[in-house]
């Protein structure tokens, strides 16, 4: 840190050879193309991975969130078996000796999948009949991996599990991995972006800011979190009576200073925050230009169900493909809503539709601007739920749930894996989070056993240590 005694006077400043009030001009003129031109500047545009592994297929990931725990045996895991067996006891066989949250100790009864599926597409999808605008419009676009595990079986550990590959807080988070690998395409917005909706039903399950953290890699690579409705970043709009150019002769000011305080303590969190300046400044012109979705046609306003800045997942869907199109690397949409031990049938039923037509147009709209090819959808939570009732609800589960993908490489029209016939454990193609974030970097054409950071003296990966894989069998 820069400690008072490092510090600098005022008349000490303005004496000291070099930097007189005629050089802080000049240096205000030229202080945008010395950034650009600053090795550590390029260095984070360009990222690390220079060239890449391997061609890749993606150029871009927009992970769609579904915070809480999504309940597979309601959404995209039929299970005939299940529904047999509603109100009898669940087969010790399945369940002795396995980790069970809340439910531990308790009767365990089978509970039946509470809303009906069918066959979906040209490629015959089962998905549950919660999802009319998806599965009519997208199950030849899904790829459907039922065979999910994961080693959290609460939400904060499991959310810390599914966004850094590791239950220890403080590990970078996905999309700075990949910005740090990767670097930016845009000079205007940051690279990693999250949004959070809220709807009307389950428990609202709270995110912290540290799910879209930078954990050990520099400052830079954070994520940055849009507000739905208002100002999406708090301050960018300038204060009354500032304007652009007074605004860019403060920021000239600071980051004279800052650059100052680089040269002399050779920190690099310095080196971040001028380059967060830089980037803070551009914002305030691209940022309302982001949001302003009125020159957006009939038929894509149509296509979402919204105008935006109504907060809405569907809204933050619109977002998203106008910040893939700006050239954001991960974007990040949390749906809040999905925690249900209770009214299971009642509350997945609302949560679903308050998802169903974003996610639908989403895929529509990438598709029509040929985008979908190169931009990875990621649709899951951090863990399923129990087959065995919570009331009329259902527990948390870790051994067996689904996620879906599409676009970016991923096989068009197919399902992967499988639960037991009650959907309690993943026993075929059993695919791990671990597994998942291989398979993501693999279609970014990143080798996830070379991209790691020496942290405390151990070459740290997004995927761990313990063995993982890409899954080839999902990918086109």
């Amino acid at each position: 840190m820069w400690n008072p005694s490092d510090s600098i006077a005022r008349r000490t400043f303005l004496a000291r050879p070099g930097i007189s009030v005629g050089a802080m001009a000049l240096g205000s003129l030229l202080s945008k193309h010395a950034l650009a031109n600053d090795g550590a500047s390029a260095m984070a545009s360009r990222g690390i991975i220079d060239p890449l592994h391997h061609p890749p297929k993606a150029k871009r990931v927009i992970w769609l969130y579904m915070a809480g725990g999504m309940t597979h045996l309601e959404t995209f895991d039929p299970k005939p078996k299940l529904a047999e067996m509603h109100g009898q006891p669940m087969p010790d066989s399945i369940t002795k000796g396995q980790q069970i949250a809340q439910l531990q100790g308790q009767k365990l009864n089978c509970f039946a999948p509470q809303h009906p599926f069918k066959q979906w597409g040209n490629s015959g999808q089962w998905i549950s009949e919660l999802w009319p605008k998806l599965a009519s419009q997208c199950a030849d676009d899904m790829c459907i991996v039922r065979s999910l595990h994961t080693d959290a079986i609460n939400h904060d550990p499991a959310h810390t599990f599914m966004n850094t590959g590791s239950m220890i807080n403080g590990r970078p988070a996905m999309g700075s991995w990949l910005l740090y690998g990767l670097g930016a395409e845009s000079e205007n917005l940051p690279g990693f972006v999250v949004m959070v909706s809220t709807g009307k039903y389950g428990q609202k399950q709270p995110i912290a800011a540290r799910q879209w953290h930078s954990g050990f890699l520099p400052g830079q690579y954070q994520g940055v979190e849009f507000r739905g409705t208002g100002d999406p970043v708090l301050y960018v709009s300038n204060p009354k009576g500032v304007s652009p150019n007074q605004q860019r002769d403060v920021v000239d000011a600071i980051q004279s200073l800052n650059s100052l305080a680089e040269k002399r303590l050779e920190d690099p969190e310095i080196a971040t925050r001028i380059r967060q300046y830089e980037l803070a400044f551009r914002m305030q012109a691209s940022v309302p230009e982001l949001m302003d979705v009125s020159n957006e046609p009939q038929h894509v306003v149509d296509l979402y169900g919204t105008r935006g800045g109504d907060g809405s997942f569907a809204s933050n869907c619109l977002l998203a493909r106008r910040l893939a199109e700006r050239g954001v690397r991960f974007i990040q949409l949390y749906h809040r809503d999905w925690d249900h031990h209770g009214a299971v049938k009642e509350h997945s039923a609302g949560t679903a539709k308050e998802v169903d037509q974003g996610v639908a147009a989403l895929i529509t709209d990438l598709k029509q601007r040929d985008m979908l090819k190169d931009t990875i959808i990621v649709f899951g939570s951090e863990f399923g739920r129990t087959p065995m009732a919570q009331g009329d609800g259902r527990d948390h589960h870790l051994a067996g749930f689904t996620m879906w993908f599409a676009g970016g490489g991923f096989k068009q029209g197919t399902s992967y894996g499988a639960t037991d016939e009650f959907g309690y454990q993943a026993v075929e193609n059993r695919v791990s989070v671990h597994d998942v974030h291989a398979t993501i970097l693999h279609l970014l054409g990143i080798d996830h056993q070379r991209f790691s950071v020496k942290f405390q003296g151990l070459d740290s990966r997004l995927t761990g240590v313990e063995p993982c894989r890409v899954v080839p069998e999902i990918l086109a």
